[in-house]
């Protein structure tokens, strides 16, 4: 992103209490491990795609408090000097460990870690959530849709409808992680990269006498790549027929030809497959149809099984929003302290037994078939474990401990990469098409029983024994 925006009071307001009273309580500099994760798949499927990560490198390398910031925490009348000095001051210094973008993630493994004076742990975890939690729903969501269309091209067009204009620029990001070709949000190609692509609306028609005329003007004016709206009026009767004449009376005189139609309402299915018949009884072999409309991953699923003729899908609302499963539930909670140069574990209690969190500095591991090359399941590991790839592994349920599969023939991978050291970035940042080529290459490395929209195959995410005994240990305590 080239955007710089200083978003350091994009923060809940008792992240600033709360550093105010560490600073008072003489704990400000006691170092702390805070990781993000979540616990719920949205829209209850088998995998997500993480991303955000180079907006979230952004603001840390941004993290400053400005002279008015000061003087509006000053008004608020219950912050020390003391902090306020220290916010004037105040330089990002942490540690930070990260899955890179576009990873297939599951729930209860930490996507980010972060190491540092818990004051800034705690002051940054805002926008940690805020920027993991959006563009990962979108990704997500995104990657469902690309899977329904089946190898057909899919464009995110939800601008309009997105959540304000950074869930637009955003999201369109995150929607080409997950597999889009391109946005109709142009200010993404001109910060991202993200293709900006579209032709015209049923008012550029509806504002000529006719709709050949309007159709005539457009082709004229973009010989190249010409693209028509057919359904403003009536998609069999007049729009693709008054295409085909606009191709035979105005394109191939130029030595042009049609390179598609956009149907935005009514069967798509249907009207898609007649239009077909009409394009190629006029020669029209390579003219490509185009389908918009209030589509989501079932209803490209249905009508592609109906025998649609639909070359590429526009995707608006229900991808941009995540319309279906709106909230991507991640947390950020601490999981050690720093106590004379020792690691002290954290663990959080509940009555419910999927908020009781997994304590201590971990590794993230995942296990992938050496044969087939698709990932067997992830584990947590103490941060000195290490894993013998020459000797079997046996992976168990950290909840039905009776459950276990032994891997033979397998390699690992570790998940979590360095990206800050001491407040210094030490990671290159992959640009946007490697990390949408990178996701495709690890999505595809996991079986296609996880793919299902409906009860997809279960992920494990499994503890190493060490690990397993120290939370057993602290739930006992």
């Amino acid at each position: 992103m080239k955007i710089k925006r200083n978003l350091s009071m994009l923060t809940d307001f008792y992240e600033l209490t709360m550093g105010n009273g560490y600073l008072k309580s003489g704990m400000a500099d006691t170092v702390a491990y805070f990781d993000m994760f979540f616990r719920k798949i949205p829209d209850a499927g088998g995998f997500v795609i993480n991303a955000g990560l180079e907006q979230l490198v952004e603001y840390f390398q941004n993290l400053c408090f400005e002279d008015e910031d000061i003087e509006f925490l000053r008004s608020k009348g219950i912050f020390s000097e003391e902090f306020l000095d220290y916010l004037k001051n105040f330089k990002f210094s942490c540690d930070v460990w990260a899955i890179p973008e576009g990873t297939p993630v599951f729930p209860h493994e930490p996507l980010l870690t972060i190491r540092g004076p818990i004051i800034q742990c705690q002051l940054v975890e805002t926008m940690v959530l805020l920027t993991i939690n959006h563009q990962s729903l979108i990704a997500t969501k995104s990657n469902r849709v690309v899977r329904a269309a089946n190898g057909r091209g899919v464009m995110e067009f939800g601008s309009r409808r997105a959540q304000g204009y950074d869930g637009a620029l955003l999201g369109a990001r995150a929607a080409y992680i997950g597999g889009c070709i391109g946005t109709a949000c142009t200010l993404a190609e001109k910060e991202y990269g993200v293709p900006a692509l579209g032709t015209m609306a049923h008012s550029w028609v509806q504002s000529f006498d006719t709709e050949y005329e309007a159709f005539k003007a457009y082709a004229e004016t973009y010989p190249d790549g010409t693209l028509l709206l057919v359904d403003t009026y009536n998609t069999l009767k007049s729009g693709v027929p008054n295409a085909i004449k606009i191709h035979n009376e105005v394109l191939k005189p130029m030595g042009k030809s049609l390179s598609g139609i956009r149907i935005d309402s009514g069967d798509l299915a249907y009207l898609s497959k007649e239009a077909r018949k009409m394009l190629d009884s006029a020669g029209l072999f390579d003219c490509k149809i185009v389908a918009s409309s209030s589509l989501d991953e079932y209803l490209i699923r249905d009508i592609i099984s109906q025998g649609a003729e639909v070359d590429l899908f526009g995707v608006g609302e229900n991808l941009i929003t995540s319309k279906s499963s709106p909230v991507f539930g991640g947390v950020y909670k601490i999981v050690a302290v720093e106590k004379e140069g020792e690691i002290v574990p954290r663990i959080k209690l509940s009555d419910n037994p999927e908020k009781v969190t997994t304590p201590g500095y971990k590794r993230v591991y995942r296990f992938y078939d050496t044969n087939s090359d698709k990932a067997r399941g992830d584990l947590l590991t103490m941060p000195n474990e290490t894993i013998d790839t020459s000797r079997e592994y046996v992976l168990f349920d950290p909840v039905h401990t009776w459950k276990k599969t032994v891997l033979k023939d397998y390699y690992v991978k570790e998940l979590q990469v360095q990206v800050f050291k001491d407040g210094e970035l030490v990671y290159k940042l992959p640009t946007l098409p490697e990390i949408k080529e990178y996701s495709e290459r690890e999505v595809s490395k996991l079986w296609d029983e996880m793919m299902r929209f409906e009860f997809p195959q279960k992920y494990h995410v499994d503890l190493s024994e060490q690990l397993w005994e120290l939370k057993m240990n602290m739930l006992q305590k």
